[in-house]
């Protein structure tokens, strides 16, 4: 399996051909990112040596109850500037004072989405480390699924809803979930992971989560060891964001592989039956002048 990127790639090559061409263009471009994300690339008040990156999360409102504007001013520190309408945050880059990592600083703009989601777990995993709370965060990173985050004294739960549009979509899922489970036996540091079809978990009840034949729960139970502050945080951060969408990637490969190796079977099946086929043998005949002709 493939883990997808947690920076936006094209924000990022955007970035490094204008920091690495001599000639200063302007620029006016726009970018999606899953979970409904838009990024803007323009110049600031026309001046070509000022790159303004801006972000559009439709779930800002929800993480800045969890600090999300402090947590990105600690991440990018001088970048932080006055936000462009219609926008929920902006970056300004000046191109003539570029730091001697370019590429760097290009990976770092492009994590902005990133470290907008870590807000909310870096929020939970400090509160599960001062004994925990009964607080339960609640993200609608998508206008049909819900993210839930709650820390305990001994644990972070992180519940994930996602919709399944196929019945072959919940099939695949499942076993995708079952995989994940036989692999924590074999890793005594993976975190639990379980899998609820229509029916919300026990944790949710009280909550507006969705009951539905096509609904699925993925839950997630972080244990210290993989929260704790430095790298192991940041690792379990990148990886526990882009959870949904890496589902979701998964299950359409597994049904286009599904699909070209039936059309594969399909075209041998049709050469077996094609030479199976009896041959038709020529039959000699003559016509009423003596001339001899075959007819297949």
């Amino acid at each position: 399996m493939i883990l997808l990127e947690f920076h936006n790639r094209i924000l990022e090559e955007a970035l490094l051909s204008r920091f690495n061409s001599d000639k200063k263009e302007a620029v006016d471009l726009t970018i999606a990112d899953f979970d409904g994300v838009l990024f803007h690339i323009t110049n600031a008040d026309g001046d070509k040596n000022k790159i303004i990156v801006s972000a559009s999360v439709k779930f800002y409102p929800e993480l800045a109850k969890y600090g999300v504007n402090e947590y990105l001013q600690k991440q990018y520190g001088d970048l932080v500037t006055s936000t462009e309408s219609g926008y929920d945050f902006s970056l300004l880059v000046n191109m003539e004072s570029l730091p001697a990592d370019k590429a760097g600083l290009a990976r770092k703009v492009a994590l902005l989405k990133r470290h907008c989601f870590a807000a909310v777990f870096d929020y939970m995993f400090d509160k599960q480390a001062g004994g925990g709370c009964s607080e339960k965060a609640i993200i609608h990173y998508r206008d049909d699924e819900t993210m839930y985050v709650s820390a305990d004294k001994d644990r972070v739960t992180v519940i994930f809803s996602t919709l399944f549009k196929d019945d072959d979509d919940v099939i695949i899922g499942k076993v995708f979930m079952q995989e994940f489970k036989e692999g924590r036996r074999g890793s005594t540091t993976a975190p639990q992971v379980l899998f609820s079809h229509r029916e919300p978990p026990m944790e949710l009840q009280g909550t507006d989560a969705r009951v539905g034949d096509n609904v699925g729960y993925i839950s997630f139970v972080l244990f210290p060891r993989a929260t704790v502050v430095g790298a192991q945080r940041e690792k379990t951060i990148d990886l526990i964001h882009t959870f949904r969408n890496y589902l979701h990637y998964h299950i359409k490969c597994s049904k286009a592989y599904l699909h070209c190796r039936m059309r594969a079977r399909t075209s041998a099946f049709l050469k077996v039956l094609n030479r199976a086929r009896p041959e038709k043998k020529a039959v000699e005949k003559k016509t009423i002048t003596g001339k001899t002709f075959t007819r297949k």
